[in-house]
């Protein structure tokens, strides 16, 4: 059995590991890649192997780092099945087109500059057309539940935790060449233990190989109690000064456990009625998908579903679809929450929102998740004072807070915490989806606590004979 790292080896973007057996090619996720544009651009339209030769892609979750290149990957050739979980389906099957129309768009902008320069027209990576095909491909399944998808291989996904749908995903491997069985571990990404929504990533036994994911290695996260606390004190604030507090968000997931927590701390009294916006057709589609898969989320939340205290949906929530009303929040006065996609504030309808926002020295931008290296997000996360735009620049006078406990990623201790529920012999651990001081802190920690196993980051198009 052969691996070799495609992407998400030395960052956290564009997931993609080859597992070569059997004469069989199998792909573990087909993410784009997010970062500076030109490198995006190349990395994402150019696979380091041959589309035609994927005999299949095994799907851990959703988010376009996950998922975002499958529609290029059908596009090029590649016709067999895309293993996943019912409710990732389901998600796939607006993000995907979303993910499309986006870059559709980020081409036609793009291409009236090139026409002014007098330079050659670019297409897309991939179109909604392509998007569509490519989740005909689409073959579900549900935690627990094994099924063989190659020759002596077999499938079993496990919760992850991380987003709804999201899994573990396990490989039974019959390996012919050396005539041994072998259970390989992709941890695709770990969520945290105690989300509000999400039951806690499952265990596994056994265990021979490990590819974990390592995003907030060395980094720990706000606890629970001080989040309640700092997001109160936050939108105090905003009331004091009547201004916005515009919150970048993925669509999946994060934008739902924003709307639970602020329906929670309203209940308890803790903070007043504000009115608020989600300004994404994305997010809003995916609560709806939410509330279709009651039965992969907590008991409590399905129950205050059914008992018609809706955890998604409050007075003075408004969910925003079409552009006319997504600009008419430029003419909203404060105070006002509005939460938006994408998180990392690298495209959709957040961009306007902090161009509108981001020079007004009253309004708190907050940031409720992680933000890969070179993105606008990771930017102003980082303290930048004069930032692009939508190819303008603007002053950030706008107040910059975060909240990492927000994450749906463990973070460092609850990794190591993760690490030590999966049993078995743990022979080789690689260490994948973070940079690279992240990796490398948690390769240090998992080396001091297991200094009898292998454990090494892997790297770009590295590969392995396990």
């Amino acid at each position: 059995m052969k691996i070799r790292f495609c992407g998400a080896a030395g960052t956290t973007t564009g997931s993609q590991h080859l597992i070569e057996v059997n004469d069989q090619r199998i792909l573990l996720d087909c993410g784009l890649y997010q970062g500076r544009r030109q490198e995006a651009f190349e990395r994402n339209r150019h696979f380091p192997f041959e589309a035609r030769g994927i005999d299949c892609v095994v799907l851990s979750h959703t988010h376009i780092d996950h998922s975002g290149n499958l529609p290029n990957l059908t596009k090029q050739g590649f016709a067999g099945p895309v293993f996943c979980t019912h409710a990732t389906r389901d998600l796939c099957s607006v993000m995907l087109p979303d993910s499309a129309n986006i870059q559709e768009s980020d081409v036609e902008y793009l291409n009236r500059h090139r026409k002014k320069d007098k330079l050659p027209p670019v297409e897309p990576t991939y179109t909604i057309f392509d998007a569509n095909r490519c989740l005909r491909q689409f073959v579900t399944l549900g935690y627990d539940r094994p099924l063989r998808i190659a020759d002596g291989v077999t499938l079993t996904f496990i919760d992850a935790g991380h987003i709804l749908g999201s899994a573990q995903v396990v490989l039974d491997i019959d390996d012919r060449a050396d005539g041994k069985k072998k259970r390989l571990l992709f941890s695709g990404d770990i969520g945290r233990p105690g989300n509000d929504l999400l039951n806690e990533a499952a265990p596994c036994n056994g265990v021979d190989f490990v590819i974990m994911e390592s995003t907030y290695g060395g980094r720990r996260h706000e606890m629970p109690a001080a989040t309640s606390d700092h997001i109160c004190a936050i939108i105090r604030r905003v009331i004091e000064r009547r201004a916005k507090l515009i919150i970048p968000s993925f669509a999946v997931e994060r934008t739902q456990q924003l709307l639970y927590t602020l329906d929670r701390l309203r209940a308890a009294g803790s903070i007043p009625a504000v009115p608020t916006y989600v300004d994404s057709p994305l997010a809003v589609s995916a609560t709806e998908i939410f509330r279709m898969h009651l039965d992969e989320l907590k008991e409590s939340v399905s129950e205050a579903i059914f008992m018609r205290d809706d955890p998604f949906g409050f007075e003075g929530l408004h969910l925003i679809r079409k552009v006319e009303d997504s600009k008419a929040l430029n003419r909203v006065k404060g105070p006002a929450i509005i939460i938006s996609a994408s998180g990392m504030a690298e495209n959709g309808r957040i961009l306007h929102h902090l161009r509108n926002n981001v020079e007004d020295p009253r309004n708190i931008i907050l940031f409720v998740g992680y933000c890969a290296g070179n993105t606008l997000g990771r930017k102003l996360r980082d303290g930048m004072k004069r930032v692009s735009i939508l190819g303008d620049e603007f002053n950030v006078n706008a107040q910059i807070e975060t909240l990492d406990s927000f994450s749906g990623h463990a973070d460092h201790n609850e990794l190591l915490a993760w690490f030590d529920r999966v049993k078995g012999p743990k022979k080789q651990i690689f260490l994948v989806h973070g940079e690279p001081e992240h990796s490398g802190a948690l390769a240090a920690a998992l080396k001091e606590k297991h200094p009898e196993l292998g454990i090494e980051v892997a790297a770009l198009l590295q590969e392995v004979t396990l």
